[in-house]
């Protein structure tokens, strides 16, 4: 036998004491039965089935809520028809009780009852506004979460993983990708809207057991509880899936990073430190839009960030230097051009290879720098060969693909070419097959036009097609590297390999062959009619110094054979 404690007295005692709170609205929805009681206040009438349609249809809400207000009443929605594991949800909007008050800052709580398949059939509903000392707290919230005054952000993290012992702790952090072209293009007031809609958006999505916080500009941070890694994802595509990818007519598209909580006693600053090196590791990924961080990743960063901070500086000191590898005449060893190639001498850490610097600078932008500076220095050292009575050879120099869009390539070769007054013909340029595009075919057009060979850089590398062959107009292609490899290593690649070079040769392209490692390789190119290679069977890229001496030594050679 069930004794129930609530004597009738008590039950009117509860409902005067609701009754009596002037500053707020109590109801329940029955949602199953389209049906509203009220407890205190007279906000929604008994007879509407949807209550927080009746608000949006009696424009109660704030226009600049309602995006946020919409999405609410989804979630609210999706309680009812596909069921929710929580028992509660609150959100913060610009409203009125009436049409003749003003919009007010309004605290609304969600109490949801559900049935044994978790699905919502009613709802005890509060709408409080604020107070205007809670509005000033909530302000100084706002002004002092950031990434510069991380204090209180930090308090509510550690307190929500003090009560969350048993969970494992997740930091997400997002962005806006380009949000600076997002201004640029519609304004900044437009922009900022954008970001209070993303604001508004985690106050719905997000429960009290998930605090966030705009870190600075348009990058926010939510720190979340989880079992199983997989709720990480499903969190993200959630939020995802209910901003969406547009607001007023903006497209945007948000980036995150992800940092688990291995060690509890590390300060927050540090996960959050983390998720924004996991987030800056997939910028400008097509493909993907979150980065999980880990101990490599923190390293690659640091060390992208150390090329970063002093490539400048190693521009005006003079640190990046020309090195040249030899293109050798396979039937006659000797040297007949030379590919030049970017090498940082650092005073300190010596050497550094290409591929520390290179990417990095070709995802910022500086490669652009160095480009122009190694084609500087190849043509100094034709000038010099000629100045010195040193029979010159071709110098091929690379041009990257940010140039194709950004740069007049053609004027700058031939301005080059009359400042040091070389022949045309002993400056080659090179570009990556993997440029397929008309503009590429149009840069290259006019330097053939001005009389430059052109040389078609990493052929076989994974875009070439006998299509490109046909109508390519390039003078030489370049055979790459792990092409020539791969295909070596079964009959049917050398086949192909061998096709390839006879079918280059019948329509007027010469061949290079990159990457030649073994005699073997240097024997087969040449029975399959391949003339020039370069690679370490023949030599590793060489200072300019040690260029010219291999250079003297073959004149000196060859004079001794003519005696």
């Amino acid at each position: 036998m069930s004794i129930n404690p609530w004597s009738e007295e008590d039950r009117k005692l509860l409902i005067d004491t609701i009754a009596a709170d002037k500053n707020s609205i109590n109801f329940f929805w029955n949602c199953r039965n389209g049906r509203v009681v009220q407890l205190c206040g007279n906000l929604i009438p008994e007879n509407i089935s949807d209550p927080f349609a009746y608000l949006n249809n009696k424009k109660f809400i704030k226009e600049t809520s309602l995006a946020a207000f919409g999405m609410f009443c989804t979630r609210i929605n999706s309680f009812i028809t596909d069921g929710t594991e929580e028992s509660r949800v609150a959100a913060d909007f610009l409203m009125r009780f009436s049409e003749d008050e003003d919009y007010r800052m309004c605290h609304v709580t969600v109490v949801i009852l559900k049935d044994l398949d978790n699905r919502a059939v009613s709802f005890y509903i509060t709408m409080r506004f604020f107070k205007e000392k809670q509005i000033a707290e909530r302000r100084i919230l706002d002004n002092f979460t950031s990434d510069k005054s991380p204090e209180i952000f930090a308090r509510h993290i550690k307190r929500m993983m003090n009560g969350n012992p048993e969970h494992e702790i997740a930091f997400i952090q997002f962005d806006v990708e380009r949000f600076k072209l997002i201004n640029d293009a519609y304004g900044e007031e437009a922009g900022d809207m954008l970001l209070k809609y993303l604001k508004d958006s985690l106050n719905v999505i997000c429960s009290d057991e998930q605090p966030f916080a705009r870190l600075t500009a348009d990058v926010f941070m939510i720190v979340i509880p989880f079992d199983e890694e997989s709720e990480i994802i499903d969190f993200i595509h959630n939020l995802e899936k209910n901003i969406g990818k547009s607001y007023e007519g903006i497209e945007f598209r948000l980036v995150f990073g992800v940092c688990i909580v291995e060690d509890r006693t590390v300060q927050t600053r540090t996960h959050g430190d983390n998720a924004t090196l996991a987030r800056q590791s997939i910028k400008g990924n097509a493909l993907n839009n979150i980065g999980f961080y880990n101990g490599k990743l923190k390293n690659d960063l640091y060390h992208q960030h150390y090329i970063e901070d002093n490539m400048k500086s190693a521009m005006l000191n003079n640190e990046f230097v020309m090195f040249l590898q030899p293109k050798y005449n396979i039937s006659t060893g000797r040297i007949i051009g030379a590919e030049a190639l970017a090498r940082w001498q650092h005073p300190y850490k010596g050497l550094i290879p290409p591929t520390q610097f290179i990417p990095v600078f070709e995802k910022n932008g500086f490669i652009l720098n160095l480009d122009q500076l190694i084609w500087e220095q190849a043509c100094k050292t034709i000038r010099s060969w000629i100045d010195n009575g040193i029979e010159p050879v071709p110098i091929s120099v690379n041009i990257s693909r940010e140039y194709l869009n950004t740069f007049d390539v053609v004027k700058k070769f031939n301005e080059l070419v009359q400042k040091y007054d070389i022949p045309i013909r002993l400056l080659e340029a090179e570009i990556t097959e993997s440029c397929d595009a008309e503009n590429t075919s149009d840069v290259v057009r006019k330097m053939k036009s001005c009389g430059f060979t052109m040389l078609m850089d990493d052929f076989g590398s994974g875009f070439s097609s006998l299509n490109m062959l046909k109508s390519t107009s390039f003078d030489v292609l370049k055979i790459d590297r792990i092409f020539l490899s791969e295909f070596m290593e079964s009959e049917r690649g050398r086949k192909i390999i061998a096709h390839t070079i006879s079918m280059s040769r019948d329509i007027g392209l010469d061949i290079i062959a990159e990457g030649v490692e073994t005699g073997a390789q240097a024997q087969f190119l040449q029975n399959c009619g391949c003339d020039v290679a370069q690679g370490f069977y023949y030599s590793k890229p060489i200072s300019v110094e040690d260029f010219n001496k291999q250079m003297h030594k073959e004149t000196a050679e060859s004079e001794v054979t003519k005696k």
